[in-house]
């Protein structure tokens, strides 16, 4: 059956706008053309339901994304794993200003350079339950006097740093993880097995390695500055104290 695009949002239940929304997501593919009037068919619609059913599940656009081509059995257990992780609760960007105690317009400030990655419906953001958290951490950030905008500047670096290595550790994951030596899928619940064990692991893993280098790099930039009093009280410090990390 062909649609117009008109047809095809009232189908799916949604507006116009969301149809061209997901279509500059890539998470559509383009319509054919007759003249200039734009056809879609019937692919289009069961497309636009399936990603209604995952967005409903808290699944971010960016995984959505991948599930698309080609969906798996073990892609779709390990979207509901990550939607668990992340907390069905999800917050307007209002909501999480009131329950994080964070201006909302901080909030957009960092969603805009990129720094926080919110979940999307209809276009809009949506935050999961976990950002409140982040957000009362980054405040006080903040609190201690640090810059906002020195703030920003270091927080853009990491990220762009933490998303070209989380994509080869997806790969990793991938390639030795989700499949067999001989590239068959391993059991889907296997693979989300895995996950929840090396999720846990991993994000201890970072958060020890970052927590060690800034002593160490901290500790040595007092050694150089001849700081003896300050080298002093950090290394009482560092051998009295621990990290700890929780997860969840």
């Amino acid at each position: 059956m062909n649609y117009g695009v008109e047809a095809l949002a009232r189908a799916a239940g949604v507006t116009v706008d969301t149809v061209r929304f997901y279509q500059a997501k890539r998470l559509l593919p383009p319509p054919r053309r007759v003249g200039r009037r734009a056809i879609y068919s019937s692919l289009h619609l069961d497309r636009l339901r399936r990603i209604r059913r995952l967005q409903a599940d808290g699944v971010p656009l960016a995984v959505i994304r991948r599930l698309l081509v080609p969906a798996t059995r073990s892609d779709t257990a390990l979207a509901r794993a990550l939607t668990e992780e992340r907390g069905r609760r999800t917050l307007t960007r209002a909501e999480l200003a009131a329950e994080s105690g964070v201006p909302e317009a901080l909030i957009t400030a960092v969603e805009g350079a990129g720094i926080v990655e919110p979940l999307s419906a209809d276009g809009r953001a949506r935050y999961a339950s976990v950002d409140v958290e982040l957000a009362r951490h980054a405040l006080r950030l903040l609190q201690e006097g640090l810059p906002l905008t020195d703030l920003l500047a270091l927080a853009i670096r990491h990220a762009d740093n933490v998303r070209d290595v989380v994509d080869q550790a997806i790969e990793l994951f991938d390639r030795h993880v989700r499949r067999e030596k001989d590239g068959r899928e391993r059991d889907p619940d296997a693979v989300v097995d895995a996950f929840r064990r090396l999720l846990p692991t991993v994000t201890a893993l970072v958060a020890h390695h970052f927590h060690r280098t800034l002593m160490a790099r901290a500790l040595g930039r007092l050694e150089r500055l001849g700081d003896t009093d300050a080298l002093k009280h950090a290394l009482k410090a560092t051998a009295t104290g621990h990290l700890e990390v929780q997860w969840r």
